[in-house]
């Protein structure tokens, strides 16, 4: 007899149908054999499914069983076709009574039966609301995720025998409760508040400008002076995540298996911060079956490149594409995988080796060749692509000891920062814009009207400064943030010259 039952299969953070199609004939000598593309994980179901029947109290058919996963072109990744495999065995071996059960059905079994959490729920129930299915079929811990999509019914499943058994019409299985996206979208709680970090408040500004334009932010300074505490505090400042922006995380989290069981959503920006001895891969995406980098989990988040002339060089360099197009092309083989990689960049460094380099207290030890070295660890391309460069230096005596200024919260600087960015939303609806740092230079000459004391402004910095075209873009969409935090709509020389001081100078490079 011949079951068919429905699942999906991901492909980069969308998904696609795929037919799980069981034939148990009731003859030939015993084996098992699943077709259709199958990696180790599927293939190793075999013995999951056996022994999970048999756990359950059915029995496991005889004869020989061929398992074909359609369409046969397309790879077949991770253990979630163990549900609807050992669901089709159970229909075409007579063990449950009726036709292929109409629902789409994902999820990995344990031996006993149980299922287990399984990793890229959410676009698969975001494939059941695209194809019209009205039913998914998930592990219960999974509910949660897939319970977020509209127009679906998510029944939360336990075990291969509960199921079994609701299709045997002897229990029922209800459909969890539909969550709400705008009720839990918040804005993320740092590490630290900007109200505990002393002075610095040029950097601070910096980080404010960074975080409501979301553009990429590099701070040097001697070690001590505040640059890791200060990024682990930018999470604190950033606007909340919009619905389509928590939407295009949690697909990226929920196909990496990055979600805490139970969770049903990514509500916070996230803040990704990687050793620099991570390889390339790890950084950028890739394997043999394509996953997602760090690069890409920081996606609408914050991604912190500490000691950054240490991370080797053709792994910065591979750091071109995401920075420039928000997203990373994994091309393999099999196929081309395309992950969304829009990330605010924070990198860090020290001046040079010893740290103290132009320190007015502690002198460097470092000779004059390795501190060129050291500096030249970054590339110029890669320099170009960072919106705001800051040198930090170390606290004055009486500012670290007895101060008892209080600075400004956290709280304070994202009400700023959530205004400014509501404006880019406004100017940008319609288009594929979500804030400043992504305009393209035609929409900043569209967005970004300059005044002529303005463009004279620019046109002497394009020449003192060796500007490049990058640059000068760069220098307007800053500016244009700027204007925005003081909630004005028209650029001045104030906000352009500010902008200005933001690029690096020659002695940076």
């Amino acid at each position: 007899m011949l079951a068919k039952i429905t699942s999906g299969a991901t492909v980069g953070l969308d998904a696609r149908l795929v037919e799980v199609e069981v034939d148990v004939p009731g003859e030939g000598l015993p084996a098992f054999n699943i077709v259709g593309l199958p990696d180790k994980a599927v293939e190793e179901a075999k013995e999951r499914v056996r022994s999970a029947i048999k756990n359950t109290g059915s029995d496991f058919p005889s004869g020989r069983i061929t398992v074909n996963l359609a369409p046969a072109d397309l790879p077949k990744v991770g253990p979630a076709y163990d549900l609807p495999i050992a669901l089709g065995m159970l229909i075409a071996s007579g063990q449950i009574a009726g036709s292929a059960p109409d629902g789409l059905f994902f999820g990995e079994l344990s031996l006993d039966g149980n299922l287990r959490s399984t990793n890229g729920i959410l676009p698969l129930a975001y494939l059941a609301q695209k194809k019209g299915y009205k039913k998914v079929f998930v592990p219960k811990v999974n509910a949660k995720e897939a319970a977020v999509v509209p127009g679906i019914s998510v029944y939360p499943v336990e075990s291969l025998l509960e199921l079994a058994r609701y299709f045997s019409g002897t229990i029922e299985i209800k459909p969890s409760k539909k969550i709400s996206l705008k009720d839990l979208l918040k804005t993320a709680e740092a590490e630290f508040d900007f109200s505990e970090i002393i002075g610095q408040e040029q950097a601070k500004r910096a980080l404010e400008i960074a975080a409501a334009g979301a553009h990429n932010i590099f701070m040097k300074g001697s070690p001590g002076s505040g640059k890791t505490m200060l990024a682990r505090a930018l999470p604190g400042i950033l606007p909340t995540l919009t619905e389509d922006e928590a939407l295009e995380v949690t697909k990226i989290y929920s196909i990496t298996g990055n979600l805490t069981q139970g969770q049903a959503m990514v509500i916070t920006r996230s803040f990704r911060s990687p050793h620099h001895t991570t390889s390339r891969i790890g950084l950028i995406g890739g394997g043999s079956n394509p996953a997602p980098g760090e690069v890409s989990l920081a996606h609408r988040g914050v991604l912190f490149l500490d000691e950054f002339p240490e991370f080797p060089r053709h792994v910065l360099e591979s750091l071109r594409q995401p920075m420039e197009d928000g997203r990373v092309s994994i091309s393999r083989a099999k196929g081309t995988v395309t992950y969304p990689a829009s990330f605010l960049l924070v990198a860090a460094s020290n001046p040079c080796p010893c740290g103290y380099y132009g320190d007015p207290k502690r002198p460097c030890k470092c000779l004059p060749g390795v501190i060129s070295r050291y500096q030249k660890r970054v590339s110029g391309p890669i320099l170009d692509r960072i919106d705001i460069h800051i040198s930090l230096r170390l606290l004055e005596t009486d500012k670290l000891v007895g101060n008892k200024e209080k600075a400004e919260s956290s709280k304070s600087i994202q009400a700023r920062v959530q205004k400014a960015r509501d404006m880019q939303i406004k100017r940008f609806k319609g288009s594929k814009f979500k804030s400043n740092s992504e305009m393209s230079s035609k929409a900043v000459k569209e967005f970004c009207p300059l005044l002529p004391e303005c463009l004279a402004i620019l046109r002497s910095a394009v020449a003192s400064m060796n500007l490049t075209a990058r640059s000068y873009h760069k220098v307007i969409k800053v500016a244009r943030t700027i204007a925005d935090l003081e909630g004005v709509k028209e650029i001045t020389t104030n906000h352009i010259a500010e902008a200005l001081q933001y690029r690096p100078q020659e002695e940076d490079f």
